[in-house]
């Protein structure tokens, strides 16, 4: 081969002394370059020794008059033993032979349309390779987003449920200072007229008149029922009876049943198959766990038995 091809090696970036090796190991450009790929790992030490072999073959191979390698599976003509293991290594072929055919040079037409294929070839590959990065970047920041999504989603959903029960915490609030004030009020009537029956007989007694006739008992305040139902829950108070003892959770009345399963299995270090109520006899096996507490009427308190 020429300087000139040793120099566009060089020019295209490859190392000098390896170049100048696949100048000296292949017979045109086209292969040099397949060459260089193949042994980019190597280093030069390796490959002069690799060098020093091949050369030894060849001269035993010019005793024997051999001017090249054929492959028998496939036809091609190699000049030596470096293109026939390059050859083998890319086809996979293994059966080859000597022939004293002489292989001609490359042209110079021959070599620049070897090195434009190359070119051209290596383009479209570059070009697909860019094609797929574009696909696969956007298939990521597609998942990505829909990632961010649902996480937003759910942050929303929590939020709306956190504000649900600090309202109806407010209301139950404000209800209970409601009552509480009627108590109150009620308590301070019955004093008072207590007070005054009291103040009314002990003047009947100093004008030695007869007292005056007790009225009917006046009937106590009675306190605001506690008792409300089960549709007004919000939370529910259960026992749970594990092999390890009693466990008491309280949980929003719309909390589903697998839910309550997960949260009972962290407790006891074990999976929870499925839930029994003694009254009414009842089992919620995992048939059950997509429900919530409230249709499953286990408002506004429960005892079940873990299994």
């Amino acid at each position: 081969m020429s300087t000139t091809d040793l120099d566009q090696l060089i020019d295209m970036g490859f190392d000098k002394e390896k170049s100048e090796l696949a100048v000296k190991k292949t017979g045109n450009l086209t292969e040099a370059i397949d060459w260089l790929d193949k042994n980019a790992d190597k280093s030069i030490e390796e490959l002069k020794e690799e060098e020093s072999k091949a050369a030894e073959e060849k001269s035993a191979e010019a005793a024997a008059q051999a001017q090249s390698l054929v492959c028998n599976e496939c036809g091609k003509k190699m000049r030596g033993v470096a293109e026939a293991e390059f050859h083998a290594s890319k086809s996979g072929h293994s059966d080859f032979s000597e022939s004293t055919d002489e292989i001609k040079p490359l042209t110079e037409e021959e070599k620049k349309q070897k090195l434009e294929d190359l070119r051209q070839k290596l383009a479209a590959k570059r070009a697909v390779l860019s094609e797929q990065d574009k696909i696969d970047a956007k298939r990521n920041e597609q998942i990505s987003r829909k990632k961010t999504k649902e996480s937003e989603d759910i942050k929303e959903q929590l939020k709306v449920k956190e504000q649900i029960k600090e309202a109806e915490k407010k209301r139950r609030e404000k209800q209970d200072d409601i009552d509480a004030k009627k108590r109150i009020q009620a308590r301070i009537a019955a004093d008072k007229e207590e007070r005054r029956l009291k103040a009314e007989r002990e003047k009947a007694e100093r004008a030695g008149q007869a007292p005056p006739p007790m009225p009917a008992a006046v009937p106590q305040a009675a306190a605001p029922s506690t008792s409300k139902p089960a549709s007004a829950y919000t939370e529910t108070r259960i026992r749970f009876q594990t092999p390890s003892g009693n466990v008491m959770k309280t949980f929003p009345v719309d909390t589903t049943l697998f839910e309550v399963a997960s949260a009972v299995a962290d407790e006891i270090g074990q999976d929870v198959e499925s839930f029994t109520q003694n009254f009414p006899r009842k089992t919620f096996d995992k048939e059950f766990f997509g429900e919530t507490l409230k249709d499953l009427k286990l408002v506004p308190s429960a005892s079940l038995i873990v299994r």
